[in-house]
């Protein structure tokens, strides 16, 4: 299996997802800069954290356009596997590839703390290794993490069961305490927490790993259901 994780203009979370998979999977990854026009070498995309762009007219409004992402659009509609953590979340949300937006955190403050998550579907390909309504501790570093969209959509990712991570104490006025949701196939995920800076009990908390080794075996199962066929 191998990784890529994207570099805008303003990333700063690229090298802690780099080294998330190194320590976690150990599988190869490679850093892609935003211009790149073909991701076909990749099972795997990592948006990560950061300030893309500086965060200027709204938190990943000028990555959306980024040459890369056209390509990222083209690996969702593959059923590649794709992970946007914290600003990589906003840009997937501005690309359209998962629906609703961030908006400012209520509290109008940047948050930087640890923060306890509960699964809420342990079905996807990105959450399979936790159990269900198990309890996780993942920090956070955003000011707009505030999750919403309308009425009708948050239907949908409730009878999809879209949403995989909700907060456990809201930190941030995100709506019905949405921290992590998927697209309807399930091969896209976005969430604000990260869980590559919970890898490694150093860190205050390793469980973030359980993303990573429940994608790879993902990915395995896949491919032996492939092969068999």
């Amino acid at each position: 299996m191998k990784f890529a994780v994207l570099v805008f203009p303003g990333s700063n979370c690229d090298i802690d997802c780099y080294k998330a998979v190194e320590d976690t999977v150990g599988q190869p990854v490679d850093y892609v800069w935003h211009t790149a026009t073909d991701l076909s070498a990749y099972d795997c995309i990592l948006v990560p954290g950061g300030f893309s762009y500086g965060d200027y007219l709204r938190c990943g409004a000028i990555s959306r356009f980024a040459p890369v992402m056209n390509e990222v659009a083209k690996a969702a509609e593959k059923g590649k596997f794709i992970l946007g953590i914290c600003n990589g979340f906003q840009i997937l949300t501005e690309a359209g590839l998962l629906p609703g937006t961030l908006l400012r955190n209520t509290s109008l403050k940047f948050r930087c703390h640890d923060t306890v998550l509960r699964v809420e579907n342990n079905e996807n390909p990105f959450t399979s290794h936790y159990a269900k309504g198990q309890e996780i501790n993942i920090p956070i570093a955003h000011g707009e993490g505030n999750y919403y969209c309308d009425d009708a959509t948050l239907k949908e990712l409730q009878d999809n069961k879209q949403i995989l991570f909700k907060y456990v104490n809201n930190p941030n006025g995100s709506l019905e305490d949405i921290a992590g949701i998927s697209n309807k196939q399930g091969n896209v995920v976005g969430m604000m927490p990260h869980p590559e800076r919970a890898v490694d009990t150093l860190l205050g908390s390793e469980d973030g790993k359980l993303m990573f080794t429940s994608i790879l075996q993902a990915w395995r199962d896949r491919h032996e259901s492939a092969s068999i066929r």
